[in-house]
C-alpha cells in the first residue's frame, strides 16, 4: 500500500474546511481501506454491512448507525486487523417500486409487451402511463444506480472507510443468482413449500405480507350488536344469539360462532347451530379457549377472514372457506357458498364490487332494516395490522405462496434458533430479548412469495397438462449453474419456448421473493459465495452485523435462520445494535412521520467530523435526540485538535525516552489508563464509551497539562532535560490521542498527524497502554498539580482578574505524601499561576491551597480552597 502524503509541517492557520475532500481523495489514490484478500481468517474482521435501501434520501438516522459501524472498523483496522467492509445497496422491492412510479409516473402492467424503444415521459402526468414488466424494471434499474451514486458520495463525504471495490446490489446478477440458490436448497432439503393458505394481504400493493412486514396501528372503529337466529330444529330456549363485532360487512363469510368453553352461558349452545342475519346461511356454535368471555358478548363470529384468529380458530375447527374480499379489496362479484337463497343472493348483490367500508355502510343499513342490529354502533379505537409501507388495513385472502420453514410450527428447528441467539454475543446484551421473544411468538412459516415486479423470480415453472392448467405439485427447477433465471422470459430445461402457455407445455411462477430472502443472504453476498469460495472462506461466518433494533425481527432473524439451515452456522459472531435519532418532541425520526432530517446541510455546516462525534456519543442501543448542540461541541474539539497539534509540533521533537520529569511521567501514567479504557471500550464494540473516556482526557491535557507545562516546553526554566521531557510528553500525548480520536474523527486527525508522520493514521497501531507504562510515574503527582492551577484559576476569576495577573504567595496543606507529590511539580505551577512564593504546610485530610493575590489587585485579597 502506497504512502497516502509525505510530511509537510503544520500551515500558518489550520482549518477545518476542505479536509473531507482533501483526504477521501488520497485515501481512494492510496488504497488505504483496500481489503487484502491474502490474509487468513485468523486476521480478517469482516463486517455484514447494512445495505441502505436505495429509495430516496438518506437521512441523519442513516448517518448516526453507520458512524457507530465505521468506528468499529477504523479500530479493528488500527488493531491489526485486516477489515472485510462492503457496502451493498437495498435496491429491489416496494420501495423501489413505489419511487419508479412516482418519479416516472408509470405503472407496471405484466400483460403489455416489452417496448425497447420506451421513453418515460419528461414530465409525469396525473394518470401514470402502463408499461411492460420488463420496461418497469429497466426504469427500476435506471433510477436505483442514479441513487446510489448520491448515496456512495455522501458516504464517502461522512468519512466511511469502505472497500468500495466490493459492492453490491440485491437486484445484481450475483445476488439474485445466491437467493435462487439458498432458495432451490430450501426446496430440496424441504425447507420451502407451497400452499394454499390464508395470507395477510395489503389491497394498494395487491401482494402477500409476512408476519414480520406488520404493525399496529390505532383506527377507530365500531362495535355493531347483531342478531344470530335459533336454527329452525334447535329444541330449548328460541332467544337470537347476539354478537358484537366491528365488521358487520363480513357476516356473508360467516362460518361459525365460537365461545370460550368455561363460559356458562353459551354451553348449552355448543353442538347447535344458529342462521346468520341478511344471509341465512346456518352455522355451528363451537367451543375454543381462545373466545374472551369478557369480550363483547362473550360470543365471536368467525368469518374467513376478519383477522388472524379467525385464521387460527378456522384452521383447528376445521371450518369451512367463504372468501368474500378478493386481491384488489373489493367484494367479489359472486356469492360465495351457501348463501343462496334468493334474499340472501340479493342482499350481497348490494355488496359486490364494493370496497370494505363502502359494504360496511350498506350491511349495516340493511341490518337496521330488518331488526338485526341492536341499538346503535359503539364507538371504540383498537390495533389494526397494516403493512409497515402500506396505508390501508391489511385483509386476509386466501391465496398460493411459497413458505420457509422458520420454527413457527416446528418446535424443535424453533429451540435450535433459540440456541443460535444465545450462542451470538449482543451488544448491548439486552437486545438478546428481543430476538427470543420473536422467535418464541412466530405463528407461522415465512411467506415469502410477492406479487410484485422489481425483485428476485421464484426460481421454478409448472408443467401445463392437456387442459393448460398448472400442476403445481411438480415445480421444474433449473440447474444451479443456469442462476439466475426468470422464469417469465426464460426457458425451462426440457422444453422449447414456443411451448410456454401450451398445453403439455410450462408456465414460470409469476412471482418474486420478499426483499428479506435476498437480504437474509447478505453475509453470502458480500463473501461471493458462489462465485468466489476462496473469498467466502477468508470472510465467513463475519464478525460483526451492526444494525438497528426494529429491524431484529426481519434481518437479523431471518439471516440466522438461512445461516443455520444453510450452513450449520451463525452468520456472524456479533450483533451491534444502534437505537434510534428522535426528533426534538422524543419522536423516532422517519421517512413516513415526515420529521426526518438530511444529512447535507450539517456535513458542511459543521464538519464531518463533527457530525460522526455527534452520532458516536450515542450509546450502542439507545435511542439519542439529534442535537445540533453537540455537533458543534465536536467541530470545537476538532479545532482544538489542530491549534493543539499545532502548538506541539511547533516545539521541536523528542521521543518518550526522553520524559524523565515527575510531571511528565505522570502524564503518561493518565494517558496508559485512558488507552486501557478506550481498548476495553472499543473491544466491547462500547464507541461512545471510547470516544467520552478520550475526550475527558483530551480536556484535561489541554487545560491543565499543557498550560502548566507551556513554559518549560519554551525552554522557560533554562534546564534543558527538563525541556526536552516536556516536549517529549507533548509529543507522546498527541500521538496518542491523535491514534485514539482517529476511529471517530478521521479527518482531523489525519490532517494533524500527516503534519510530520508518513502513512496513514488509520493503518497506524492502535495505542498500548503497556508501552506507555515504560516511561510513565506516579498520575497522582498530574493529579495535585492540577488541582493547585484549578484553585489559583478560581481565585482570579473569583476576583475578576486576567489569568495571566501575577500571585503574591500561596500555601499548601496536604498530608506529607502529596507534598511531596506537588513539590515535584512546584516550578510548573508557579509558572503557569504566575506565583511568587510557594510555602507547603503538612496537615491531614484533602489538599487545600490558600491563595493571596497582590494587594493592588483588590478585594479578596486571600482565597482558601479545597482542591
Amino acid at each position: 500500500m502506497a504512502s497516502t502524503h509525505r510530511p509537510a509541517g503544520a500551515p500558518e492557520k489550520p482549518v477545518l474546511d476542505g479536509l473531507e475532500g482533501k483526504w477521501s481523495r488520497r485515501w481512494d489514490e492510496s488504497g488505504v481501506f483496500a481489503f487484502d484478500r491474502s490474509k487468513t481468517r485468523d486476521e480478517v474482521f469482516s463486517i455484514d454491512t447494512p445495505p441502505p435501501t436505495v429509495s430516496g434520501s438518506l437521512h441523519v438516522g442513516h448517518v448516526f448507525s453507520y458512524t457507530h459501524t465505521d468506528t468499529i472498523a477504523r479500530y479493528q483496522r488500527m488493531r491489526g486487523k485486516e477489515v472485510f467492509y462492503p457496502m451493498g445497496w437495498d435496491d429491489n422491492g416496494l420501495p423501489t417500486e413505489r419511487r419508479v412510479q412516482n418519479h416516472f409516473g408509470v405503472r407496471c402492467d405484466p400483460a403489455l409487451p416489452y417496448d425497447p424503444d420506451f421513453t418515460p415521459p419528461e414530465t409525469p402526468g396525473k394518470r401514470q402511463l402502463p408499461v411492460s414488466r420488463r420496461n418497469f424494471i429497466e426504469l427500476c434499474e435506471r433510477l436505483t444506480v442514479e441513487d446510489e451514486k448520491v448515496f456512495e458520495e455522501l458516504w464517502r463525504h461522512l468519512g466511511l472507510s469502505v472497500d468500495w471495490s466490493h459492492g453490491y446490489q440485491t437486484i445484481d446478477a450475483e445476488s439474485r443468482a445466491a437467493s435462487q440458490h439458498a432458495f432451490l436448497e430450501s426446496l430440496g432439503r424441504g425447507d420451502a413449500y407451497v400452499a394454499q393458505a390464508p395470507t395477510l394481504w395489503d389491497v394498494t400493493f395487491r401482494t402477500a405480507v409476512a408476519q414480520a412486514e406488520l404493525e399496529d396501528r390505532d383506527r377507530p372503529a365500531a362495535y355493531h350488536r347483531l342478531a344470530f337466529h335459533r336454527a329452525d330444529d334447535t329444541s330449548g330456549p328460541t332467544d337470537p344469539v347476539l354478537i358484537e363485532t366491528t365488521r358487520p360487512e363480513l357476516l356473508p363469510a360467516c362460518v361459525a360462532l365460537v365461545a370460550h368453553p368455561d363460559d356458562e352461558r353459551y354451553r348449552p349452545l355448543f353442538g347447535t347451530t344458529v342462521r346468520t342475519p341478511l344471509f341465512d346461511v346456518e352455522v355451528p356454535v363451537l367451543a375454543h379457549p381462545l373466545a374472551t368471555p369478557d369480550k363483547g358478548t362473550g360470543i365471536a363470529m368467525v368469518c374467513t377472514f376478519g383477522d388472524t384468529t379467525d385464521v387460527t380458530w378456522w384452521r383447528e375447527l376445521r371450518l369451512e372457506t367463504r372468501p368474500v374480499i378478493g386481491w384488489d379489496g373489493r367484494f367479489l362479484a359472486e356469492p360465495p357458498s351457501g348463501v343462496s337463497a334468493a334474499p340472501a343472493v340479493e342482499a350481497y348483490g348490494h355488496l359486490a364490487g364494493a370496497t370494505a367500508h363502502t359494504a360496511r355502510e350498506r350491511v349495516v343499513a340493511m341490518l337496521r332494516e330488518s331488526g338485526d342490529l341492536r341499538g346503535e354502533p359503539r364507538a371504540v379505537t383498537h390495533a389494526v395490522k397494516f403493512f409497515e409501507k402500506g396505508d390501508k388495513p391489511l385483509e386476509i385472502v386466501t391465496t398460493r405462496q411459497w413458505y420457509v420453514r422458520n420454527g413457527g410450527r416446528d418446535t424443535a428447528l424453533r429451540d435450535r434458533l433459540l440456541a443460535r441467539g444465545a450462542e451470538l454475543t449482543w451488544h448491548p446484551p439486552h437486545m438478546r430479548i428481543r430476538y427470543e421473544n420473536w422467535v418464541g411468538g412466530l405463528n407461522g412459516d415465512w411467506l415469502i412469495s410477492r406479487q410484485r415486479f422489481f425483485g428476485v423470480p421464484i426460481p421454478v415453472w409448472y408443467p401445463l397438462d392437456a387442459a393448460g392448467q398448472p400442476d403445481h405439485a411438480h415445480p421444474i427447477v433449473p440447474d444451479t449453474a443456469a442462476l439466475p433465471v426468470d422464469p417469465s422470459a426464460d426457458t425451462p430445461p426440457g422444453y422449447e419456448s414456443a411451448q410456454r402457455g401450451a398445453p403439455h407445455g410450462f408456465t414460470g411462477d409469476p412471482d418474486v421473493m420478499d426483499t428479506w430472502a435476498t437480504s437474509s443472504l447478505t453475509p453470502q453476498i458480500a463473501g461471493k459465495w458462489r462465485s468466489d469460495p476462496d473469498l467466502f472462506a477468508r470472510v465467513f461466518p463475519m464478525d460483526l452485523r451492526p444494525q438497528s433494533h426494529e429491524i431484529i425481527r426481519t434481518w437479523l432473524f431471518a439471516t440466522v435462520l438461512r445461516a443455520h439451515t444453510g450452513h450449520d452456522a451463525l452468520p456472524w459472531s456479533h450483533a451491534a445494535i444502534s437505537g434510534w435519532i428522535l426528533d426534538p418532541d422524543r419522536k423516532k425520526m422517519s421517512k413516513t412521520k415526515g420529521n426526518v432530517v438530511t444529512p447535507g446541510h450539517l456535513l458542511e455546516q459543521y464538519g464531518s467530523d463533527a457530525v460522526r462525534y455527534w452520532a458516536a456519543s450515542g450509546r450502542p442501543g439507545t435511542d439519542t435526540a439529534f442535537d445540533v448542540g453537540q455537533m458543534k461541541i465536536g467541530r470545537r474539539l476538532a479545532m482544538k485538535l489542530l491549534n493543539v497539534g499545532k502548538f506541539v509540533l511547533s516545539l521541536g521533537d523528542a521521543g518518550p525516552q526522553a520524559v524523565t520529569e515527575p510531571l511528565d511521567r505522570a502524564l503518561l501514567a493518565a494517558l496508559a489508563s485512558t488507552v486501557d479504557e478506550a481498548t476495553t471500550a472499543f473491544d466491547a464494540f462500547d464507541y461512545a464509551r471510547a470516544l467520552e473516556r478520550t475526550e475527558q482526557f483530551f480536556w484535561h491535557f489541554c487545560d491543565d497539562y499543557v498550560e502548566l507545562v507551556k513554559a518549560r516546553a519554551y525552554g522557560d526554566h533554562g534546564d534543558a532535560a527538563a525541556t526536552q521531557s516536556a516536549r517529549a510528553a507533548l509529543r507522546t500525548a498527541l500521538d496518542v490521542l491523535l491514534r485514539l480520536f482517529a476511529p471517530v474523527l478521521p479527518f482531523v486527525t489525519e490532517e494533524v498527524r500527516s503534519w510530520w508522520q508518513e502513512g496513514s493514521v488509520h493503518r497506524a497501531a492502535w495505542p498500548s497502554g503497556a508501552e506507555l507504562r515504560q516511561y510513565a510515574g506516579d498520575v497522582a503527582v498530574l493529579t495535585v498539580a492540577s488541582e493547585a492551577i484549578a484553585t489559583v484559576r478560581r481565585a482570579k476569576s473569583q476576583a475578576r482578574l486576567s489569568m495571566r495577573t501575577e500571585v503574591a504567595a500561596v500555601t499548601v496543606t496536604a498530608p506529607r505524601a502529596a507534598l511531596d507529590r506537588f513539590a515535584s511539580a512546584v516550578g510548573d505551577v508557579r509558572a503557569a499561576g504566575r506565583i511568587g512564593a510557594v510555602e507547603l504546610r503538612a496537615g491531614e485530610g484533602a489538599l487545600q491551597v490558600e491563595v493571596t493575590l497582590r494587594r493592588w489587585a483588590g478585594p479578596p485579597s486571600g482565597v482558601r480552597g479545597a482542591a
